[in-house]
């Protein structure tokens, strides 16, 4: 995963104004057609096994304290996985929803990154309204950063 590279986040983001918590990752992608919904699809299509087994984990925890489930799946139309799509563009999509303890949104935007090549941005985004929605992004950071550094080296 060498070539997965952290950037920082300035808050507030437009696509979450009152986010309280955010990172992003960036890989290059060889494709210079390569579109930001059709990236988002691919990357939600090719999730290794484990994280499926991960998000059927947190689903069946955290529905016990009144969060939304989250399952990975194929787009069909509005959504990607389980994730509404907020906007779309050809060079940006946003993901998300909004929670009782805590909004987030995920955002991928493609840039050019030379001739043959674009720069893939994931940013994920996250207002958390209280103290479970502070303990929940403490509890599952670590997991979340290892799933989307995971999915990014499979999109390169």
């Amino acid at each position: 995963m060498s070539d997965i590279s952290a950037e920082s986040v300035t808050l507030p983001h437009r696509a979450l104004p009152l986010a309280n918590w955010a990172d992003c990752y960036t890989v290059t992608i060889f494709d210079p057609e390569a579109k930001a919904l059709d990236l988002a699809r691919a990357m939600f299509e090719r999730a290794p096994r484990w994280i499926a087994l991960l998000l059927a984990l947190r689903n069946s925890i955290v529905v016990l304290f009144g969060l939304k489930s989250a399952e990975l799946g194929v787009a069909d139309g509005e959504t990607v996985g389980a994730f509404p799509v907020v906007s779309a563009r050809e060079d940006q999509v946003v993901l998300g929803f909004d929670d009782r303890h805590l909004n987030f949104r995920i955002v991928l935007d493609v840039t050019p990154a030379g001739a043959q090549a674009r720069k893939l941005a994931v940013t994920t985004l996250v207002e958390r309204h209280n103290l479970f929605g502070r303990i929940y992004i403490f509890l599952i950071t670590p997991f979340h950063k290892l799933i989307v550094r995971t999915m990014l080296a499979r999109m390169a």
